[in-house]
């Protein structure tokens, strides 16, 4: 029987540019492993302070949907106090009050229990750190 508890780090490239990168087939061939067919919480989370995890549609538009309201509600520009790397850095630092850096979501049976059009994404809007890590917890 496999442990009630696995995680695994994913290294994901995020590159130079603004993105939302979909993990659902990584959450998905991790749980395939970890949770063996069993009922349980997976729990998503990016240990970095300027990244998040959000659930939502993905290639529909929605993901650049979110990228413009990030550029609406968080402005690349200079009136953050945080001023180091990029113009407009300052607000990669207040993504995460947001988009948090976690996420939890119910697994049944083995399989993440998501809806029709719902898909498990990093949002990085950091140009100047393109790697990331996202760790995947399976507790069951």
């Amino acid at each position: 029987m496999p442990d009630a508890f696995t995680t695994r780090t994913l290294h994901v490239a995020t590159g130079t540019q603004e993105r939302v990168v979909d993990l659902t087939s990584e959450c998905d061939d991790f749980l395939r492993e970890a949770a063996a067919g069993r009922d349980g919480l997976l729990n998503v989370f990016t240990p970095h302070a300027t990244a998040g995890i959000a659930v939502i549609e993905t290639g529909a538009g929605s993901d650049d949907d979110l990228l413009a309201a990030l550029h609406t509600l968080l402005p690349a520009d200079d009136r953050w106090q945080h001023r180091h790397g990029s113009p407009g850095h300052g607000r990669d630092h207040v993504l995460p009050a947001v988009v948090p850096p976690h996420a939890t979501l119910p697994v049944i049976a083995g399989r993440l229990a998501l809806g029709t059009w719902q898909s498990v994404c990093l949002v990085d809007t950091n140009k100047d750190n393109p790697d990331r890590q996202v760790r995947l917890s399976f507790l069951g």
